[in-house]
């Protein structure tokens, strides 16, 4: 198997849709659809869209199910409470949050407008430190770094740190496959 660097499987800022943070929800979904129909013959399409500020430098990111999130303002303040994060729940529990809380409450379409016309700076998730990868990492790394964080990517940095990249999961998960292939599992 071919060693690879991390620069060597990233996709380049240049071909990922980004927002700027003054954009609205509505802005960066249409951002995102836009990316995911040019690239139709990428197998794994784009998953989220950076945000970047008024410098254009990325200062976050939104995934799909970000978005889907910000349909209801309330799952930010749930996931911010200490202890809530990766706890699984049962459906009845799951279901009799979302009548107690009212969670959703309301015709669909109303919930997608008013969410589609707010700012993405409200809902903009902030990458923490395990989230960036030097573009010269070895592969190892960067699994090691999706899988102990459980991210769905990472974001890319040159030697000065800036981003100049992203690193998907779905990337490494294709290079690895590829691997299995030529080690003569078939």
């Amino acid at each position: 198997m071919k060693t690879y660097k991390v620069k060597e499987l990233m996709i380049p800022l240049t071909e990922y849709p980004t927002v700027s943070e003054d954009a609205t929800l509505f802005e960066a979904v249409k951002a995102l659809e836009k990316a995911q129909k040019e690239r139709k013959q990428d197998r794994y399409p784009h998953r989220a869209v950076l945000v970047h500020d008024k410098n254009n430098k990325i200062i976050g990111k939104l995934g799909q199910l970000d978005i889907l999130k910000s349909l209801e303002p309330k799952y930010f303040e749930m996931q911010d409470r200490p202890g809530m994060k990766g706890l699984g729940f049962s459906k009845q529990f799951m279901k009799s949050m979302l009548e107690n809380f009212r969670l959703l409450d309301g015709a669909m379409e109303n919930i997608c407008k008013k969410a589609g016309e707010t700012k993405v700076s409200k809902f903009i998730i902030t990458p923490i430190e395990g989230e960036f990868v030097d573009m010269d990492a070895s592969i190892n790394e960067a699994i090691h770094q999706l899988v102990l964080g459980q991210h769905q990517s990472l974001l890319v940095t040159s030697k000065g740190g800036d981003i100049v990249g992203i690193l998907r999961l779905t990337d490494l998960f294709t290079i690895i496959c590829q691997s299995m292939h030529e080690c003569g599992l078939d």
